[in-house]
């Protein structure tokens, strides 16, 4: 059983799985403290503190977990090869699913999923492809997926979107198919911008896009870009994303800090996917775990 509390179960992408959870706490702190030090010394504005008010729930064992062998429980979807993949888009090797890049798609589970504690480790590889070859790192995991695969221009399906690309990992998107998904997010508007702010004006969307809370300002859409706040791991070191859907909330955590919450979700299950978007993006952990309800 996991409990998604800071004091038990958030783990740094930068200690081995085995190591104790108190020392991964301690790096999570430590990155905190980190932060906090440059804000002083008006270097870099403080992670504000809703940032780490973790849910307060808890998750059983996987019933869903990539097995670091073959694609068991998943199913490809390509813009150009629909079902099949003779570009070999999606590999698993050394234990790793290699997600290539090369065309868009995604890698989707078969089964439908509601209420669970999603659990993903990754990293960028250094591959990238036309048209975004000098684009910033794109991917994302598109949640409670519903309808038919491609309903969302040609290679993904109708559902809310954990983004996951260079300076804006945890913002959400709704990816509309069939139908158009609605979500609502506290935020803060800056230059007609939303960014995620707990307690800040409710807003509810069915398309575009609730940045998250630290998402620079004056991002740009080019290879290896990072902000001055970015919680996200720089490209080749391994990130630990979590998010956590309860019923009609979805909260987005990036290496053991809350980014996003959206609330209202019109989605509530389906599938997970798991984008390609021109840029290589490798997993070594993928786990969906149930919610224990008291």
């Amino acid at each position: 059983m996991q409990t998604l509390i800071l004091s038990q179960s958030i783990q740094s992408p930068l200690t081995p799985l085995s190591a104790h959870p108190m020392r991964s706490i301690r790096l999570v702190l430590a990155l905190t403290c980190t932060l906090s030090v440059l804000a002083q010394a008006g270097e870099t504005p403080p992670v504000p503190s809703f940032a780490k008010e973790l849910p307060k729930v808890k998750s059983g064992d996987p019933i869903f977990q990539f097995n670091q062998k073959d694609l068991t429980g998943m199913y490809v979807y390509t813009s150009k090869n629909k079902l099949e993949d003779p570009q070999k888009v999606f590999t698993v090797k050394d234990g790793l699913l290699v997600i290539s890049g090369e065309d868009l798609g995604g890698i989707t589970t078969k089964e439908e999923y509601s209420d669970y504690h999603l659990v993903t480790e990754w990293k960028w590889g250094g591959r990238t492809f036309a048209p975004r070859e000098k684009a910033s790192r794109d991917s994302g995991i598109l949640l409670h997926c519903v309808g038919a695969d491609g309903a969302a221009g040609g290679q993904w399906m109708e559902s809310q979107e954990c983004q996951i690309i260079e300076g804006g990992c945890g913002d959400f998107i709704m990816v509309g198919g069939k139908n158009k998904p609605s979500l609502t997010c506290e935020v803060r508007m800056d230059a007609g911008q939303p960014y995620y702010e707990k307690g800040g004006t409710s807003i509810t969307r069915d398309s575009a896009r609730y940045n998250w809370w630290g998402r620079d300002p004056l991002w740009k859409d080019v290879l290896g870009f990072r902000g001055e706040r970015d919680v996200e791991a720089p490209t080749g070191e391994w990130n630990r994303m979590e998010v956590v859907c309860d019923g009609d909330t979805i909260t987005n955590i990036v290496n053991g800090f809350v980014v996003n919450v959206g609330t209202k979700s019109s989605l509530t299950k389906g599938k997970i996917l798991i984008q390609s978007e021109g840029a290589e993006i490798l997993f070594r952990k993928i786990e969906v775990r149930p919610l224990i309800r008291k």
